[in-house]
């Protein structure tokens, strides 16, 4: 039961952690493309596509994310070894956002980006017993 649900909010977190940073991205993508001045020389029609680009991948990344810890709510079966490699970039890509938010935007970025670290990584220590033991030898009759 706990393991759905921290899989399940974990989910929900990386939807609506997607969603906004689209939007943030959005922003400043319109705000880069709406400005007549470039810095050091950088085209700003540039600057504003690569923010959109980002903007996308970092969304996609996170929709899928959240996908696979939704699989894996729903069957309640720990998730394979492509997923458990994409839960781990995830994870290791929060702790990266939660430095740099600390930093720059503030403790509440920092909570909010940790907040959704703890359920991936509980997602991820929470389905490892389930995961089936290899033998080393077979065994004999």
């Amino acid at each position: 039961m706990l393991r759905r649900l921290v899989a399940g909010l974990g989910a929900l977190a990386l939807v609506v952690e997607a969603a906004v940073l689209v939007v943030v991205h959005l922003v400043l993508g319109r705000t880069t493309a709406d400005q007549s001045m470039s810095i050091q020389g950088s085209d700003p029609d540039l600057m504003s596509k690569a923010t959109y680009g980002l903007g996308a991948a970092i969304g996609a990344f996170l929709l899928l994310t959240g996908v696979l810890l939704a699989v894996a709510a729903v069957r309640d079966r720990p998730p394979g070894r492509t997923a458990r490699v994409v839960l781990v970039a995830a994870a290791v890509t929060h702790g990266v956002l939660g430095a740099l938010a600390a930093a720059l935007v503030g403790w509440g970025a920092f909570a909010a980006t940790m907040a959704v670290l703890c359920l991936i990584t509980g997602t991820l220590t929470l389905y490892a017993d389930r995961v089936p033991e290899r033998r080393l030898r077979p065994t004999t009759p």
